[in-house]
């Protein structure tokens, strides 16, 4: 059973910085597109970024420059560091991992949610 948890949110002042981690449980990260998404009251669901097996990023408009997403194999963790924060980045974010492309079984895996708060 594959499992996602994210961990580092909380609450954070304007301008500040937080790192979100998320552990994947099994053995499909390394072939993964890892991504993360976000969620305010009111709002759908919206990408963050994705990161593919190869090392290609792709960012929301929203938050490019200021956000960046990586990965560890070694450790099957996909990381989401947030520098500059604002309050529209409040949100809850989620940890996702997709089947690439090429592979014919496929998969779309979420975390549970981590909430982040921008205020002062």
């Amino acid at each position: 059973q594959v499992q996602l948890v994210e961990s580092g949110g909380g609450l954070v002042q304007p301008g500040g910085s937080l790192e979100l981690s998320c552990v994947v449980s099994g053995t499909i990260f390394s072939i993964s597109i890892m991504g993360w998404y976000r969620q305010a009251p009111g709002k759908q669901r919206e990408l963050v970024a994705i990161m593919y097996s190869g090392g290609t990023t792709k960012y929301g408009d929203s938050v490019k420059g200021r956000f960046t997403i990586s990965r560890d194999n070694a450790k099957n963790t996909v990381y989401l560091q947030m520098n500059s924060l604002k309050s529209e980045d409040t949100a809850v974010y989620y940890c996702n991992a997709k089947n690439p492309a090429w592979k014919v079984t496929t998969y779309d895996y979420w975390g549970q949610g981590t909430q982040v708060t921008v205020s002062s």
